[in-house]
């Protein structure tokens, strides 16, 4: 059976030979990418990004004006998204979307 330092070893061994390999692939990946963006003539503008990662939203939505109200209660709707449940009643009875517009 073999002792728990040798079992470690062995680990350590394997996860340095997989980060190498994994160095060594994204190496040639990078190499290869390089080749075909200068084949082409293509820069880090045309993939779209700059170079960087894409900026994420900071405010996770920007508020949108209300383009619909209900003149009784009050509630607003923006236009995106599904219709609130106030409006579809009301189309529902018979009323058109323009009588909600702001």
């Amino acid at each position: 059976m073999a002792k728990l330092n040798d079992l470690l070893a062995q680990k350590a061994a394997l996860e340095k030979q997989i980060a190498d390999a994994q160095r060594e692939e994204r190496g040639a990946a990078i190499a290869q990418i390089r080749t075909l963006m200068a084949e082409h003539g293509l820069t880090l503008g045309d993939l779209g990004q700059r170079g960087a990662a894409p900026k994420k939203s900071s405010g996770g939505g920007a508020k949108v004006a209300a383009k619909y109200r209900n003149a009784a209660t009050g509630e607003s709707w923006s236009g995106r998204g599904l219709q609130p449940r106030w409006l579809k009643a009301a189309l529902d009875a018979g009323k058109k979307l323009s009588d909600f517009a702001v």
